[in-house]
């Protein structure tokens, strides 16, 4: 293993550990309960980028009401059509307050997720997610703000390749600060009572 590719990893594990304690404490795990985020773990902020209809699409486009932001690829095998069923059914869960919620799929792949891809592959969740994709600078603007780890990964004997990608997701409030973060495989009740708390 090359040098920075430690680095890279022992900075991951780093970021990984800071969320887990946060999501840890906010659940009560430590006998805390709400936690506040924007002084503990500064995660969030700026981005621009654009939708799957081509549209330029920013944060504060989103002001008033909650972002259940994730990040993953289209061509990713498992974990992100899992979890964007799973963001799809809790908000199926909330019903007409899911409408305070505004569902946002964020690419760490832009090389192949281009609008067009994206909204083809968005079109298989729920009805209102927006697809976000743009140039390597402005997603890894995004990532950077979202502390998002992200590694092209290649695939032995063929040309295609994978994203090796962190996979928590992000509840915004209103503002744009987090609320929650939301452990990869939780179940769509347990994600919509979360989202809910924070109504």
């Amino acid at each position: 293993m090359s040098r920075v590719t430690l680095r890279g990893l022992i900075a991951f594990l780093v970021v990984l550990v800071l969320l887990l304690a946060g999501f840890a404490y906010e659940n009560g795990w430590f006998g805390g309960g709400e936690i506040n985020h924007a002084a503990a773990l500064p995660i969030g902020g700026p981005f621009s980028l654009t939708d799957q209809n081509g549209a330029a699409r920013n944060d504060a486009d989103f002001r008033g009401k909650l972002m259940l932001v994730y990040f993953g690829y289209t061509y990713c095998p498992d974990i992100c059509p899992t979890t964007l069923a799973a963001m799809s059914q809790a908000l199926d869960r909330l019903g007409s307050e899911s409408n305070q919620v505004q569902p946002i799929f964020i690419t760490v792949d832009p090389e192949r997720d281009t609008p067009a891809q994206m909204k083809l592959y968005a079109a298989n969740f729920h009805p209102r997610l927006l697809a976000l994709t743009g140039s390597a600078e402005q997603v890894a603007v995004a990532e950077k703000a979202y502390r998002v780890y992200a590694k092209k990964v290649a695939e032995p004997g063929k040309a295609d390749y994978l994203m090796d990608h962190s996979s928590f997701i992000y509840l915004m409030d209103r503002n744009g600060k987090l609320a929650a973060l939301i452990s990869p495989g939780t179940d769509p009740d347990a994600m919509a009572a979360a989202i809910r708390r924070h109504l």
